[in-house]
């Protein structure tokens, strides 16, 4: 079989998803300026309706529920849109109540990724009785997370998401964790130091989504790496670090031998799946950033099982490991721990996603000097016990 220029081998078999991303509201309260969804490359509405009927809902459920039982996977559903609180919390615990009956005896892990603006205690309070773990995007203090996180028109989002951050950090068994796009035009440690107030379990770095047609904002090469760096040594330095960093922790689990947990990192088979609101399979949403339609498979929830997904050309191309990585790349000692960078990030028109990262040189700074922490104190260690 052959994909493009990737050879794939006769014995392949592709990877049973285990992540399920359903949009079950395709419109936003927020107009953020480097959305994915509708401020990149590819702008046009997701067809269908706004949210995500009961019939679309129900049969992708089933379609879930028959993929795990058939591979004895574990399940995680991520609710998301546009945002997903604009469908409601008593349609969003009805949803989660129908995937647990859909998939018992399999339990799965439910989580939700929202703005935050609509949140209330009563409604993370009935979240979390439905077994749904709230994640947050918030990018700082106020001046960071205004710089793009704005209502449409224009005013600004912290007070909201503020309110929100504070009641979920009083109930820690509903709070997943705080997303928080960089940019190097905010203080990263006054970045850091304002997400960690609101005591968040998990703490994630997202760059953002750009590629070689439309490159980052920078004033200077490995800007972006060097602005990780100065939180990674503030976290790692700490006698007792106040949160996990999914990041630095996928980084020093790669380094010292172990396979990726995150489609951002690494080598291992993507095993991700986004339906739509109107139930069509779709790429992983943050191809939308590449170029339009780049997220289309052409199968549904209706017409296709998953499994039929799992064999889609642009799915086995993120499931190849090192084979579907530039010359470049390979050659690179790196390759194993980046894993070529992030898959949206290494887009050109002409060559596709056969490029190293437009990140290259920040994830090289990164990763370099997160190993030569790792190594340090690992030779310390030696040394004390020897």
């Amino acid at each position: 079989m052959e994909l493009g220029s990737l050879s794939v081998p006769e014995a392949w078999l592709p990877i049973a998803f285990s992540e399920f991303v359903i949009k079950v509201h395709s419109r936003c309260d927020l107009t953020c300026s480097y959305c994915y969804m509708y401020q990149l490359a590819d702008r046009a509405l997701p067809p269908g309706e706004a949210v995500m009927s009961e019939r679309v809902f129900a049969r992708t459920a089933d379609r879930i529920a028959a993929h795990a039982h058939r591979h004895s996977s574990k399940v995680r559903v991520v609710l998301h849109g546009g945002e997903p609180l604009l469908a409601g919390v008593t349609r969003l615990a009805s949803m989660a109540t129908s995937l647990r009956s859909a998939l018992y005896p399999t339990e799965p892990q439910i989580s939700l990724q929202t703005n935050g603006v609509l949140l209330d205690g009563a409604g993370i309070d009935r979240l979390a009785a439905h077994g749904i773990n709230i994640g947050l995007s918030l990018d700082g203090d106020r001046s960071a997370n205004d710089r793009h996180r704005r209502y449409a028109n224009g005013r600004s989002s912290f007070d909201a998401v503020d309110r929100s951050a504070r009641l979920l950090a009083d109930r820690p068994h509903a709070f997943a964790g705080i997303l928080c796009v960089v940019d190097v035009r905010n203080d990263p440690l006054a970045t850091y130091e304002a997400l960690l107030s609101y005591r968040p379990p998990l703490l994630d770095f997202l760059l953002p989504h750009a590629n070689w047609d439309s490159e980052p904002w920078r004033e200077r090469p490995e800007q972006y790496g060097d602005w990780l760096v100065t939180i990674f040594d503030a976290w790692y330095s700490a006698a007792v670090r106040p949160t996990r960093v999914r990041l630095f922790e996928e980084l020093i689990h790669l380094i010292l031998g172990g396979s990726s947990r995150t489609e951002s990192l690494g080598l291992s088979p993507v095993a991700t799946i986004v339906v739509n609101t109107d139930g069509a399979y779709e790429q992983i949403d943050t191809l939308r950033s590449a170029y339009q339609g780049a997220v289309r498979t052409g199968l549904n929830v209706f017409d296709n099982s998953l499994d039929e997904a799992s064999r889609h050309p642009a799915i086995v191309a993120r499931q190849l490991g090192v084979r579907a990585l530039a010359s470049q790349c390979r050659a690179c000692s790196l390759h194993r721990v980046c894993g070529g960078g992030y898959y949206p990030h290494r887009y050109r028109t002409g060559s596709g996603f056969s490029n190293p990262s437009v990140y290259c040189d920040d994830m090289v700074r990164l990763i370099s000097h997160v190993a030569d922490r790792v190594r340090a104190d690992l030779a310390n260690r030696r040394r004390k016990t020897s």
